[in-house]
């Protein structure tokens, strides 16, 4: 396998920016995940991974060979794609067997084994004789991902593979291309829109926003520590709640909290900053009244099976909080909450940014 290094990698398109200065370093046999919005610049950036768009601006490495301006074929590279770009008239055989066809001097016997490979590695053995018609979307993801395992290339690229599968099949298959990442020790890069998928699959996840990388980390890393508010309201379902705030010299301060909050020591000792506090919905928990850290009441219970969640009207503000579904208040009645100080996040009202605490 190898590394991926993009350096201050920019891409134009006219006087439009999709990816500016963007820094990236993929690890040997690493899982990297891609994930933002529509139009944040991640399908841009595999692109330019590929071959398949020109770079405006920086420089591309790959296992420390630069291919900034490589043809795709130079890249030792396979990309699997949303729509998966399977031949119609050929069989999964011919589909597999083709790239390698035209791009090698490998023998028939050495294409047929790595076909097989493929077949035992994804169970689609079933599937060698049939068409793209005649599969299912899974069964055709399958194929599409096996024509790129039969490659044997340095890095695997795929660009939002599971988004046209349902929400069963789609949970499915991330656990399959775990085990193949698991199993193969392949250099992934992967893009999603789905947060879901890239905490599942990433050994780090790269969330971009705005044509840049607003954070990279480890999932869990991400989740628990946001470096700004987008990234803390991107990430997670439902999303962490964020009151408007006010610090006076140590203390946060909310017109719904029963009394002001305690920072740490020598943190903030500032006068009326204003400032966001964020929670996530699991952190936060029902209280009696007389206990509680804040006071409000329930305006909308959604039942999820075993949980639910309930938005709760704090003054001006909303919170979402996780509770078992035998916890669940009646909607329009007072409740209490309290919730764990000791992992609170602090943002910057005027720039979003994380304040440490």
């Amino acid at each position: 396998m190898a590394t991926v290094s993009l350096r201050q990698i920019t891409k134009n398109y006219g006087t439009q920016t999709a990816v500016k200065n963007l820094d990236l370093e993929v690890e040997d046999k690493e899982f990297m995940v891609l994930v933002g919005p529509s139009g944040c610049g991640k399908s841009t950036t595999l692109r330019m991974i590929a071959g398949l768009e020109d770079i405006s601006a920086g420089q591309l490495l790959i296992d420390g060979v630069d291919v900034t301006h490589a043809e795709p074929s130079q890249r030792d590279i396979a990309m699997v794609f949303q729509s998966y770009a399977l031949y119609p008239h050929m069989t999964t055989y011919m589909n597999m067997a083709f790239g390698l066809m035209k791009t090698t001097k490998l023998s028939k016997d050495e294409i047929r084994k790595r076909i097989m490979e493929a077949a035992d590695i994804l169970n689609i053995h079933d599937l060698l004789d049939r068409k793209p018609q005649e599969m299912s979307g899974g069964q055709r993801q399958r194929v599409a991902i096996g024509r790129a395992l039969v490659r044997k290339p340095k890095v695997y690229l795929f660009d939002e593979p599971l988004s046209n599968l349902d929400a069963k099949l789609r949970g499915h298959m991330r656990a399959e291309l775990k085990r193949l990442h698991s199993e193969l020790g392949i250099t992934v890069i992967y893009v999603t829109h789905d947060q879901v998928e890239a905490m599942t699959l990433g050994s780090r996840i790269a969330v971009m926003h705005d044509a840049r990388i607003q954070q990279l980390d480890e999932p869990m890393t991400v989740y628990k520590k946001p470096e700004n508010l987008f990234v803390a309201s991107f990430i997670g379902a439902p999303e962490m709640n964020l009151l408007h705030c006010k610090i006076d010299k140590g203390f946060v301060g909310h017109p719904g909290l029963q009394s002001p909050i305690s920072l740490q020591e020598n943190s903030l000792n500032t006068t009326e900053e204003k400032v966001i506090l964020g929670v996530r919905p699991e952190e936060i928990s029902l209280a009696p009244l007389d206990q509680a850290t804040l006071k409000g009441y329930v305006e909308r219970v959604e039942l999820l099976g075993p949980e639910a969640l309930a938005e709760i009207s704090i003054g001006e503000d909303r919170l979402t909080t996780r509770l078992r579904v035998d916890q669940v208040p009646a909607i329009g009645s007072d409740v209490g909450l309290k919730f764990d100080t000791d992992h609170l996040r602090i943002y910057n009202f005027e720039t979003g940014k994380a304040i440490h605490i």
